[in-house]
């Protein structure tokens, strides 16, 4: 889920690999056009987070365009995340200020935390009307996963802070590609033995 990761509907036949170069493939992009804009553009080194900025913005759209044409629908946070990037990419174009493109992530995730966990103080596990086409938990699971995720989303906003604040453009355009991911996997799969614990058996005929 975080920054525009989407959950796959079921029975669309469309291979996995397919679908995460659809989610991952702009951010990939944005790292690459960084890390060379100035040799590929012409630019001078410290435009190229700008020059970046533009394509993550197009790539985004095109992403999002593929989606629907691939998938057959629009996943959700896909649609949320084109328009994160769209509104704070074309913000840190406009007053030409990266500060709106470094702190983005600080932003959706910070935001993603007070949704799920806000759903929770209110008594609803928010998570599940994401993830109940693919997950079917008892009710206290889908309670404690959607606590977990949310506290997640506000160690990614702190992590995004520290780092941008504390290290060098290329080292957060990097950690924002090639650290987030992992780490967004690492906690997904920490959580099987959880989802295992609570998850809703289908009943056997003549039971």
């Amino acid at each position: 889920m975080s920054e525009g990761v989407t959950v796959p509907a079921p029975g669309k036949g469309v291979n996995p690999l397919v679908k995460l170069a659809l989610e991952f493939g702009p951010l990939a992009i944005f790292f690459f056009a960084n890390s060379y804009g100035d040799r590929l553009f012409g630019v001078a080194e410290d435009r190229r987070i700008f020059v970046a900025t533009g394509i993550f913005i197009g790539a985004s759209l095109v992403a999002l365009a593929l989606s629907r044409a691939l998938l057959g629908y629009l996943p959700r946070m896909a649609i949320v995340n084109a328009i994160v990037v769209t509104v704070f990419g074309g913000l840190t174009l406009a007053l030409d200020d990266a500060f709106f493109i470094k702190v983005k992530p600080t932003i959706v995730n910070a935001l993603f935390g007070c949704v799920l966990l806000g759903g929770l103080f209110f008594g609803r596990s928010l998570l599940a009307l994401v993830l109940e086409t693919v997950l079917q938990l008892d009710e206290e699971g889908w309670r404690k996963l959607t606590f977990r995720w949310g506290l997640f989303f506000f160690v990614l906003a702190a992590l995004n802070e520290i780092v941008w604040r504390t290290q060098s453009q290329d080292f957060w355009v990097a950690f924002k590609v090639w650290g987030v991911m992992p780490l967004t996997m690492a906690f997904a799969l920490a959580q099987t033995p959880l989802i295992l614990k609570h998850e809703l058996k289908p009943a056997k005929a003549g039971e």
